[in-house]
């Protein structure tokens, strides 16, 4: 028996139609979803520093005749991502939107904001600078560090003049100077000559990945991190910062770290350092001879103690 084959026929061409009408109504991604999408993907592939450095400043633009344009801080991170990620991110975006797509690298003097083309946002100066007086020089800055100015007393041309060579200029936008890290004279003069300089640098990168507000007293000192993160922020090889964070007096006043080890089907492999960085000074151990003023023994947490690789 054959049957009627027209109603099968018929109700096999109405679910082909269906699905083929489905996969070309799937809805893409707008360009900030988009943009999202190619953050995760780019932040498993690249070490911390370098996605913080290059890649998080990053913001996107919009989406356009096959054109997906995002903003960089400066020409040097344009090239940066231009050079070493353009063809990447272009075929992340590819994949996200089914068709050929090209990266466009802008520079913007300040961040974008959302659907508004080019145009930069204008931040305002930092909250500490607010006796300057009102028609100052307008100020570029990421959004964690502006605050709103309000009913600013003016104090003189030199002050306007001052705010202008620290903020003002293409230079400082690159160097940008409100993120200054404080190295006491003390660190730099005393401890130097005892730790050395490939110690006094891992110190401070390791105290670049923390936070410390020594007047309010907001401390974030425990980090998750690589030795490789590490070395790359020092400058220095692995094997130095290895080296460094076992020395004596670098794990007794400065840095205890403790290895992360996960547990994988070919066994337990290490999978990074958590790091516990003391970020104010203590004494060296003559001053605090010469001074009585002895240094606890244990500034550190209990979980950081006797680490040894």
């Amino acid at each position: 028996m054959t049957g009627n084959p027209g109603p099968r026929r018929e109700w096999m061409t109405g679910m082909d139609h269906g699905v083929k009408g489905q996969s070309l109504g799937v809805d893409k991604p707008d360009f900030q979803e988009a943009w999202e999408m190619v953050l995760g993907d780019l932040r498993t592939e690249m070490s911390r520093a370098l996605y913080e450095t290059w890649v998080q400043p990053l913001k996107p633009v919009g989406y356009n005749e096959r054109t997906f344009t995002v903003g960089a801080y400066n020409t040097y991170g344009r090239a940066w991502v231009e050079e070493r990620l353009g063809a990447r991110i272009s075929r992340l975006l590819e994949g996200l939107y089914g068709e050929p797509v090209t990266l466009n690298v802008v520079v913007s003097n300040g961040f974008y904001r959302a659907g508004e083309g080019a145009a930069p946002i204008k931040r305002s100066v930092p909250q500490d600078l607010r006796d300057v007086d009102e028609d100052s020089v307008e100020i570029n800055l990421p959004e964690e560090n502006a605050a709103p100015v309000n009913n600013l007393n003016g104090s003189g041309r030199s002050r306007k003049v001052m705010l202008q060579r620290a903020y003002g200029s293409e230079r400082a936008k690159l160097i940008q100077p409100e993120r200054g890290m404080f190295v006491t004279g003390y660190f730099f003069n005393n401890w130097l000559p005892l730790l050395g300089h490939s110690a006094f640098t891992v110190i401070m990168a390791a105290r670049s990945l923390c936070y410390w507000n020594p007047m309010t007293g907001e401390l974030r000192n425990v980090v998750e991190t690589e030795m490789g993160e590490l070395a790359e922020r020092a400058a220095v090889s692995v094997r130095t910062v290895k080296d460094v964070l076992n020395a004596e007096l670098v794990q007794r006043y400065f840095l205890r770290y403790r290895v992360r080890r996960v547990m994988t089907a070919n066994g337990v492999r290490t999978a990074g350092i958590s790091l516990q960085v003391r970020m104010d000074d203590p004494l060296t151990p003559l001053d605090q001879v010469k001074t009585g003023l002895m240094e606890e023994e244990e500034w550190y947490l209990p979980e950081f103690s006797g680490e040894k690789e």
